[in-house]
């Protein structure tokens, strides 16, 4: 496995992080206390903005030897050079990416709680899953639950590391570690804390158990 494909998997929010210099600081802030892996997330239409943002994260990133992996944009993943790309279901294929990135990319796949898509994106040669919600999730509230069984299933079956995502809190993440998840994803319960580097902290050392 990727050493870098266990821990704590940190996803930016623009409503948590309205201007870059608080991205960066809260970012910054998620590094120190051990994010593993960072995702960068934003669905404005504003691409001079979002490459500013990336490329500014992705120099962060590298000060901390932590990859950048940039959420549903190929093409933003390559303008700024980060370390990969997450890909949800309508967001194109991992081949494409993997042509567009290289060989030493990192490409991730969100697959909702379907086991099947998650073997689909291993054989497409994706580096990780990501399956949720696992509890109810203020990101994404409409988001079908997933079973904790799912992780335990997968975990037998698919030789990839396995990312947990959806309402994970510090006192809730222990079942889905316990279950199988290798990454656990976070937003608001990192960047909507009061004290992300501890809030990160506490996250990473539920892996150390």
């Amino acid at each position: 496995m990727n050493s870098s494909l266990t821990g704590l998997y940190a996803i930016t929010d623009a409503s948590l992080m309205p201007d870059l210099a608080t991205m960066l600081d809260f970012v910054e802030q998620s590094l120190q206390g051990g994010v593993r892996i960072l995702q960068y997330r934003d669905k404005s239409s504003d691409q001079p903005q979002r490459l500013t943002q990336a490329l500014a994260l992705k120099s962060l990133c590298n000060r901390y030897g932590v990859p950048l992996i940039i959420n549903d944009d190929i093409e933003l993943a390559y303008q700024s050079a980060a370390d990969g790309v997450h890909l949800g279901q309508s967001d194109g294929q991992v081949s494409a990416a993997r042509q567009r990135l290289g060989s030493n990319a990192i490409i991730g796949v969100t697959c909702h709680d379907q086991l099947p898509l998650a073997q689909d994106a291993v054989a497409a040669g994706a580096d990780y899953v990501a399956f949720g919600a696992f509890f109810p999730s203020k990101s994404k509230p409409d988001a079908k639950p997933a079973p904790l069984a799912l992780l335990q299933q997968a975990s037998t079956l698919i030789d990839r590391p396995i990312v947990a995502i959806g309402g994970i809190s510090v006192d809730n993440a222990p079942q889905v570690i316990d279950a199988g998840a290798d990454m656990i994803a976070v937003i608001h319960a990192l960047y909507a804390s009061a004290a992300i580097s501890q809030t990160a902290e506490q996250f990473s050392r539920l892996f150390q158990r």
